[in-house]
């Protein structure tokens, strides 16, 4: 399991010396040597890299990785290009276009978005090929809560995105006056229709970037070959 590096590293190396953190990577090998685990290796903490801690605006938390081949490369609800786009990613960028104009790509790598400063953050960060939410359990949301706490305590301001019950959760870990939490169903084509279709969560996260004296995020993911 590669190492976090940077800023990150330092706001959360308390964690590396945890029981906890022992036991976790110690099946993260175990498993990556037995199964087929997903994202590759080397892409586990892209989160963290692509957003360093002193640029991060913007938090969507998702819940656990793709979980079918060659979708997953460490950021929640993105996939590599050239991979269809999943179902939730469809109406996230439905959303978009409706809120925000932005036309439909023909891919879902959203990297664009974490090298603006939007951490696209899983609170559990492998899974089993084919298996959602095995790795559920095994330690990870003891990690990403840290990372959690450690954007809630920061000094400026950032948008919180919770979209569904698991991202809800961490809800009450966010009282940090500075910072905007805005909620909503999850983008699944279960749930949608019940409320993230309207939210604006895009255009009110900007509107609130601007206030407060920041770029805002340019949503727009553009069309590849």
């Amino acid at each position: 399991m590669p190492a976090i590096s940077g800023e990150w590293l330092e706001a959360l190396r308390p964690e590396f010396a945890q029981p906890y953190y022992a036991a976790l990577y110690k099946k993260i090998v175990e498993e990556y040597r037995t199964y087929k685990v997903f994202p590759p290796s080397n892409d586990i903490f892209n989160a963290f890299h692509l957003t360093p801690l002193s640029e991060v605006k913007v938090v969507i938390l998702g819940q656990d990785p793709y979980h079918n081949d060659g979708q997953a490369h460490g950021l929640c609800f993105s996939v590599k290009k050239g991979v269809d786009i999943p179902p939730s990613l469809v109406n996230i960028y439905q959303e978009l276009h409706d809120d925000c104009g932005c036309y439909i790509p023909n891919n879902g790598y959203l990297v664009k978005w974490a090298e603006q400063g939007v951490l696209l953050l899983n609170t559990v960060l492998t899974v089993r090929a084919h298996q959602a939410l095995s790795h559920r359990g095994i330690g990870w949301e003891k990690f990403t809560d840290a990372a959690i706490r450690v954007l809630n305590e920061q000094d400026r301001p950032i948008v919180f995105l919770l979209w569904g019950r698991p991202a809800q959760s961490k809800r009450s870990m966010l009282n940090n006056p500075k910072h905007l939490v805005l909620e909503a169903p999850h983008p699944s084509p279960l749930s949608a229709y019940r409320g993230f279709f309207g939210c604006r969560h895009f255009s009110r996260t900007n509107e609130f970037l601007r206030q407060n004296g920041l770029e805002p995020i340019d949503w727009q993911i553009e069309n590849v070959n």
